[in-house]
């Protein structure tokens, strides 16, 4: 049985329910040797400069308590921190919690990233294929995202609002006259930069249980080399309604009625998808297949190991390692 060490819940309390009560802290020395973009190079596809050799990072990360009940927990590391890493259940979506940490972030102007967890669950409880996957955690976003633009245009409404109690007529109306500005500001105020995209290089997908992670442009890399498409063009099309045309050798958007699927779905789901498949069911093999595919080496032990767990996690955490996607994620949003 595969056993998880819960280094963040030290009281007896915690353990005893499984969940964190207080704020822990820890820190994180990590080294790797790295081939990352940065930041604005990310956002503008621009590819020519890498940034790489062996980095060594120091992380300073706290967890705090996802409980709502526990949420001046959450409101105290807030103030201390540089940035924040929302964790969101890929089954559970959005909770109370979730609005709680937003709101709280927004007010001490903290930056959030956001890891949606747990994808695993998806594939091995709710039994979800590809596409229902991806518009499920489509949906987790859109969601995530109203919240951000609720947050957004109440802060607009408020500055309104206290300009509006400096003055209320406007000055250079002519005597006996009164003109009211009747606009809130969110016309002239580009709010794009604040929401959660896979293609802005703020959303991360994982499966910290089985130890792999991953951003689309670790995938925009792969492909643009196997199906010969700029990376800059994938970063923009492998999140959201895209498919690829082979014949026209285009990328183009999804017609729905003739079921085309979108490249999220093809290109990187179904073999996250196949990979699950073929160890659940014990197809050595199909699974020898994909390692060798891969690349990878999996040790005889895990390779032998009853648990299909284990299995998975052996392959994953070499294909898509997790700590390189939280990362990446980090060092794209200038956290490092």
């Amino acid at each position: 049985m595969l056993t998880m060490l819960r280094y963040m819940d030290s009281r007896e309390d915690e353990q005893i329910r499984g969940i964190t009560m207080k704020s822990s802290a820890i820190s994180l020395h990590y080294t790797e040797d790295l081939n990352l973009l940065s930041l604005n190079e990310f956002q503008e596809g621009v590819f020519s400069h890498l940034i790489s050799g062996r980095e060594e990072y120091l992380i300073n990360l706290i967890d705090s308590p996802g409980h709502v009940d526990f949420s001046s927990e959450v409101s105290t590391a807030v103030r201390i921190c540089d940035g924040c890493i929302i964790v969101v259940d890929a089954v559970e979506g959005v909770c109370p919690q979730t609005q709680a940490v937003l709101r709280q972030a927004w007010l001490e102007n903290i930056r959030p990233v956001l890891v949606i967890n747990k994808i695993d669950r998806l594939i091995v409880e709710l039994k979800f294929t590809p596409q229902e996957a991806y518009s499920h955690l489509k949906n987790i976003l859109e969601q995530i995202n109203a919240l951000t633009g609720t947050l957004f245009t109440s802060k607009v409404l408020e500055e309104r609002a206290e300009r509006e109690a400096e003055s209320q007529v406007n000055p250079h109306s002519e005597p006996g006259e009164q003109v009211y500005d009747w606009s809130t500001g969110l016309e002239d105020t580009d709010d794009s930069h604040l929401y959660f995209s896979p293609d802005q290089g703020n959303v991360v997908f994982t499966s910290a249980i089985d130890g792999w992670g991953f951003g689309i442009e670790h995938f925009a890399n792969i492909y643009s080399q196997k199906i010969g498409v700029k990376k800059e063009v994938l970063l923009k099309t492998l999140w959201g309604d895209y498919y690829i045309n082979m014949k026209a050798k285009k990328i183009m958007k999804v017609d729905q009625a003739k079921g085309k699927k979108p490249l999220f779905v093809q290109l990187i789901l179904e073999n996250i998808w196949s990979l699950y498949d073929a160890v659940l069911k014990k197809d050595k093999e199909k699974i020898d297949k994909i390692v060798t595919s891969l690349g990878l080496k999996v040790g005889a032990r895990e390779a032998r190991h009853s648990d299909p767990k284990v299995q998975i996690n052996a392959i994953c955490s070499q294909w898509l390692p997790i700590s390189s996607a939280v990362l990446g994620i980090l060092y794209f949003n200038g956290f490092l």
